[in-house]
């Protein structure tokens, strides 16, 4: 059998071949194009795990749905398992199951099933246009399209940067979820660093990864068309690409871009090297000499908008991209001809491809040396010379990275096998962390992706992915130029985001891992169809198996799609009474309408406990109190890590004087938030209240437990902070963590009172201050004299100190030391 030219479909219909569609087709291709514009601009569906981010992803998914349904309906007789190829869209349907799967271990079953459903939007991204790009005019439509999307995205990116927020967010602000009082949010991020171009993504990093794959795309695009107009497009904005990589002042992306860039050029031949090297160097000419106004002009107009320098700031970008347009076209139409000419024989050679990659590092590691060790750097803006500056291993970002590493992988090693569910790094870092940092992102989606599903999970990603990767591969090498080139772009845009994401959480955003899995579809659809010899269905089984899945998977996702997003809107309106209104029934409506959907949504049902406890507060009524416990409890049953939820739960235990309930929450949960302060503080002080309150009552036994659980939990937070001396001198420490004044107070009195003098005389001289006029510092005196006093010691100088303060402490003194206790 004679294998089919490669990206063009194979002949199994006579309504759908190679260079003709269906009429179907074209608005399959129309919604799928818009759909990507549209999540674009919604925070570029942010999987954020809060409320604000849930409902552009449920729309994602009942839109991918009925784009799903189209597809079905178009390739419904075209459905077979004949070929590998065929089989893919049955392994990725693996992908989903595996998350379905890891809901046995799920640490946060809200979390865990909107990754059920995100990973269903990935799946049928990837079946549709694994189908879609075998056709040429639909291949064509797309990848024009996912090109134009990148452009309006960085003109976006940069209508902010230069100060246009009003007319940035007017343009978009009718659609989308991004807009925040007529302007798109964080579309600059400000940071220690100063700002940074963030676009629709609000997180430089990721738009950095963003525009590493389209400044390839771009480049490819350019050289492989033949049109002189989209020469001149794709050439005239790689400056505005180039510029806005460097304003995200992303140092993941300045380093992972050469790795990039070496194993594209692997792909391509000698002549090709050759011009992707030159256009990169004019590309980066030009948007190095206007670099420093408009770093400089954007700073300005972000805190003061002036119509004068915005203009001129304009005509510089456009007069450098248009020289640079017209110089890329020249070195295209004179050029390129000339070298091709010249190299055929070395291209025709085995390994001609390697010589220049190889030659690529040598030279990276020379520009490298040249921005990181001498002063040539300087001729950068200072921000971006800062960052580069500080590129190093010992860096906060790399050493805290390393670290996320770590911590990912003790949690793995709980959760070996299925994962501990679909947000399972957010719901358990806390408990993992090696030092209290705030991440909810492991900042490695591969690393998360594990913790998330096990080793069963990441190996069937991992298969998959790498699958289709070597067989397009494997496919490209055998094929020539004009077909080797139909569907690169779709390898550029994965394997661009997928190596970025090792070093952080691009794929978190759902529109980024849709552009991945429509470049894997894209690859798919390139791959040889070689016929699989065992596993193998005839046609009409095939139609009725892959019908069923296909069907049973389209009407619960319709139906839990829109069912959350009428819970979403519940939980909205119920939030928004909160803030506006006082009374009880009207907040409580909507909150339970949510809950009847969503049983256990964290959101709603933490404001409707509140409410609970409000009323109970108010009226004392039972019956409050009794619900406001009741959906607590039955929340964590769903979010046993819900840290808001424990301290609700301990909060209305102790309103009600249910304290030794609080207590026993408090010190059940203190072991998943190892670096959480306030909690240490708060169970050490509770367990000196109900320690002294049991002594009082002559119960021994409780006394010495509350008096060992408080000592313990003492001696966790001075082991933490000398653990924290340990870190290395670049990383951060993050959140505060040590011992307070409050601590030492109490546990030098639980030590006193366990007739442990030597021990309480110990840690309360820690805590010895300078200023006694503070009544937590006077008290620390106050029972470290007392202690030493039992000892037969003195300490005079503090103790003259304090009497000169207060002469009755003397008294008080005396008194303490006088105690005897059991």
């Amino acid at each position: 059998m004679s294998n089919p030219v490669y990206g063009k479909q194979m002949k199994t219909s006579s309504k759908a071949t190679a260079n003709s569609a269906s009429m179907l087709l074209w608005p399959l291709s129309i919604g799928l194009i818009l759909f990507l514009l549209w999540s674009a601009f919604q925070v570029a569906l942010f999987n954020g795990q809060l409320l604000q981010f849930e409902a552009p992803i449920y729309w994602a998914v009942a839109i991918t749905t009925l784009l799903f349904i189209l597809w079905v309906v178009i390739y419904f007789k075209e459905m077979k398992l004949e070929t590998q190829q065929d089989w893919l869209k049955v392994a990725v349907i693996l992908l989903p199951l595996t998350y379905v799967l890891s809901l046995i271990n799920a640490a946060s079953e809200y979390l865990a099933n909107n990754m059920i459903l995100i990973q269903c939007i990935y799946a049928m991204i990837f079946v549709m246009t694994m189908y879609l790009l075998q056709n040429n005019k639909i291949n064509h439509i797309i990848q024009s399209s996912l090109i134009g999307i990148a452009y309006v995205i960085v003109g976006f990116g940069l209508l902010n940067w230069l100060g246009a927020f009003s007319f940035a967010g007017k343009l978009v602000g009718w659609f989308s979820a991004g807009v925040i009082n007529g302007v798109y949010n964080q579309a600059i991020w400000n940071d220690s660093n100063g700002a940074r171009l963030a676009s629709v993504f609000q997180y430089p990093n990721t738009y950095a990864a963003f525009l590493m794959a389209f400044l390839f795309i771009s480049i490819f695009s350019m050289i492989r068309s033949k049109r002189i107009f989209s020469q001149l497009l794709h050439g005239f904005m790689l400056v505005p690409i180039i510029l806005s990589l460097l304003l995200t002042l992303s140092r993941t992306g300045l380093v992972m871009l050469p790795i990039v860039f070496v194993i594209l050029l692997l792909l391509l031949k000698p002549t090709k090297q050759i011009l992707w090297f030159i256009y990169c160097a004019v590309s980066a000419i030009g948007t190095l000499l206007v670099l420093n106004p408009i770093n400089t002009a954007g700073i300005e107009l972000q805190k003061q908008f002036t119509g004068s320098l915005a203009a001129k700031s304009w005509a510089i970008l456009i007069g450098a991209s248009l020289v640079v347009a017209l110089l890329c076209w020249a070195i295209q139409r004179f050029v390129a001809p000339m070298l091709e000419a010249k190299l055929q024989s070395w291209s025709a050679r085995k390994a001609s491809s390697v010589w220049i990659p190889l030659g690529s590092v040598v030279l990276t590691v020379v520009i490298a040396g040249l921005l990181l060790g001498t002063g040539v750097r300087n001729i950068l803006p200072d921000s971006i010379s800062t960052r580069l500056e500080n590129i190093n291993f010992q860096q906060h970002s790399v050493l805290e990275r390393i670290t996320f590493y770590k911590d990912a992988t003790k949690l793995f090693a709980d959760y070996p096998v299925i994962g501990a569910g679909g947000g399972a790094w957010t719901a358990l870092y806390e408990k993992y962390q090696n030092n209290p940092y705030v991440s909810a992102q492991a900042h490695n989606f591969f690393m998360q992706y594990l913790v998330e599903v096990g080793l069963v999970g990441f190996l069937v990603f991992m298969a998959f992915i790498l699958y289709v990767f070597y067989q397009y591969v494997r496919s490209y090498v055998r094929r020539n130029e004009e077909d080797r080139e139909s569907h690169f772009v779709y390898f550029i845009l994965s394997m661009s985001i997928l190596v970025l994401s090792l070093l952080d959480f691009n794929m978190s955003y759902v529109f980024i891992g849709m552009l991945v899995f429509l470049g894997l579809g894209g690859m798919s659809a390139a791959i040889e169809p070689q016929p699989t010899r065992r596993l193998k269905m005839g046609e009409a089984a095939a139609r009725g198996v892959y019908s069923i899945i296909a069907g049973i998977a389209i009407i619960v996702l319709l139906i839990v799609s829109v069912r959350f997003l009428q819970a979403n809107h519940y939980a909205i309106e119920g939030n928004e009474l909160a803030r506006s209104s006082q009374d009880f029934r009207q907040i409580k409506a909507p909150l339970d309408k949510d809950l009847s959907i969503r049983s256990t949504h964290p959101d709603s049902l933490m404001l409707l406990a509140s409410l609970y406890q409000q009323g109970y507060t108010q009226t004392k009524d039972e019956q409050f109190y009794t619900e406001a416990v009741q959906l607590l409890q039955r929340g964590l049953e769903a979010e046993p890590y819900n840290k808001g939820m424990v301290k609700q739960l301990i909060g209305i235990y102790e309103l009600k004087g249910e304290n030794d309930q609080a207590y026993t929450l408090r010190k059940e949960y203190a072991s998943n938030y190892i670096w959480d302060m306030d909690w240490y503080e708060q169970l050490i002080s509770r367990s000196f209240d109900l320690g002294y309150q049991a002594l009082g009552q002559g119960d021994t036994t409780k006394k010495n437990a509350y008096f060992t659980s408080g000592i313990e939990a003492y001696q966790h937070v001075v082991d933490g902070v000398e653990h924290l001396k340990t870190l290395p001198k670049g990383q951060l420490q993050g959140q505060p963590f040590q011992v307070t004044p409050t601590m030492i107070l109490n546990a030098g009195k639980m030590k006193y009172m366990s007739n442990d003098l030597s021990g309480a005389t110990a840690v309360l001289k820690t805590g010895i201050a300078e200023d006694l006029t503070d009544a937590t510092n006077l008290e620390i005196a106050r029972w470290y004299l007392a202690s030493l006093k039992r000892e037969f010691k003195i300490d005079e100088t503090l103790y003259n100190k304090l009497i000169a303060i207060s002469p009755s402490e003397a008294d008080e003194i005396k008194r303490i030391a006088e105690l005897t206790f059991n």
